[in-house]
């Protein structure tokens, strides 16, 4: 497994399993076969209401649990909870993640990354990030964090390589995740000539192109899925190299277009929406 490091001297392998979309059962089983097979990055969320699964999952995988790096979220209804980080870690069964974001600029979201910042220094979360803050959202925050974080987690794929916000990041060491990494899963985008051209070249899948594209960006990338097939493809991508020029090739298919357009309506709702925890 390949690392990337971070801007407070820590590491994080570059490529994860993704828990958005899965169930309780199948979050449970992807993360301990996911485990099994070499994986050492989860992520999960308040939101994906799987965090419990998540953790038996890490606990029947056998790795021992300071070999996993544990990626949460708080959702906005969590920001003004002073207990939420407490309370987030029971459900994972931890005493302390790896990286913990805020999921969304919504609702009272400044205090959501106090709480972040006060986790950090405790040693409750090992790193901080944001998700989904792109743009004003950002640019509002940097005038007010006290801790800069490790992370921000965002849409990225090859026809959105987030280049603006990349300028941002690249200023004060912020790494960036990756969701969406595959397009959503767009036939268009993996089925570029590209990807199928340099597919057969490595003896790789279209889609094992695209994630090395994404780790060799400096991206740590966290497809998700139930398919233990899938998660085993996903992961081999690291016996092989794009050249520069093949990265430059691919670069060229960056449109600036998302698939994911979220809505100033969409925010106020996350802010007054609350998961149903898994019992």
């Amino acid at each position: 497994m390949e690392n990337i490091s971070l801007n407070n001297g820590l590491k994080c392998p570059l490529i994860g399993i993704g828990t958005f979309m899965l169930n309780p059962k199948d979050a449970e089983n992807s993360v301990r076969e996911a485990l099994k097979m070499g994986y050492r990055l989860v992520d999960t969320a308040n939101a994906y209401v799987n965090e419990k699964a998540v953790g038996r999952g890490m606990r029947d995988s056998g790795v021992d649990r300071s070999e996993i790096f544990l990626s949460t979220k708080l959702w906005p209804s969590e920001y003004e909870n002073e207990n939420a980080v407490e309370e987030t870690l029971a459900r994972l069964g931890t005493d302390y993640v790896d990286l913990l974001y805020i999921h969304q600029p919504a609702g009272n979201w400044l205090a959501g990354y106090r709480l972040l910042e006060k986790a950090y220094r405790e040693g409750k979360a090992k790193n901080i990030g944001i998700s989904n803050f792109e743009g004003e959202y950002i640019a509002e925050l940097e005038k007010k964090w006290e801790i800069v974080p490790q992370f921000i987690q965002v849409e990225a794929h090859p026809y959105f390589a987030q280049d603006e916000l990349r300028n941002t990041l690249d200023k004060y060491g912020i790494r960036l995740m990756s969701w969406y990494p595959l397009g959503h899963g767009d036939s268009s985008l993996i089925n570029e000539e590209i990807f199928t051209k340099l597919g057969n070249k490595y003896h790789k899948s279209n889609a094992q192109i695209i994630l090395r594209w994404h780790t060799q960006m400096g991206f740590v990338v966290i497809p998700g899925s139930k398919n233990v097939a899938h998660i085993k493809d996903n992961l081999d991508i690291m016996d092989f190299t794009l050249t520069d020029e093949e990265m430059k090739e691919i670069a060229k298919l960056n449109k600036g277009e998302r698939y994911y357009h979220r809505t100033d309506e969409q925010l106020k709702g996350f802010a007054s929406w609350s998961p149903a925890y898994e019992k």
